[in-house]
């Protein structure tokens, strides 16, 4: 099954209170299998960008995908999940580390930098998680 996830962190102060936002796609229908935001306590935006991609991978596994392709707005972890970048903070390499693993455990996966403006969904998900705490 192959599978797009739309994923966004955010953190209101930097580090602040912050959550993720996940929403999870059919790839050949469009329609939404999973849609979701959680809060995650108090973190950088970085952190919550990586927690929000890890959630959706799981998710996406979960549900049975062998192909995912994951849209983010974060340009700095879709360089860092493509190995353009390093990850040089340590507290981001384990997020890496888990992300890329589960990523070689699918026929194939990708990450693909999007605007802001077309990752929407993830984001109101992040912005209910952080109004709600």
């Amino acid at each position: 099954m192959k599978i797009i996830t739309y994923t966004d962190g955010g953190a209101r102060g930097n580090p602040g209170p912050a959550a993720i936002g996940v929403v999870v796609k059919n790839a050949a229908t469009g329609e939404n299998l999973a849609a979701f935001g959680r809060y995650i306590g108090d973190t950088t935006n970085n952190q919550a960008e990586y927690q929000a991609l890890v959630a959706a991978l799981e998710e996406a596994i979960k549900l049975g995908a062998t192909e995912v392709q994951c849209f983010l707005d974060s340009e700095l972890i879709v360089k860092q999940m493509n190995r353009i970048y390093r990850v040089r903070d340590v507290n981001l390499q384990p997020h890496f580390l888990k992300i890329w693993n589960m990523a070689t455990g699918l026929k194939h996966c990708t990450f693909t930098h999007i605007p802001r403006e077309k990752n929407k969904e993830a984001d109101a998900e992040v912005n209910k998680a952080l109004d709600a705490r």
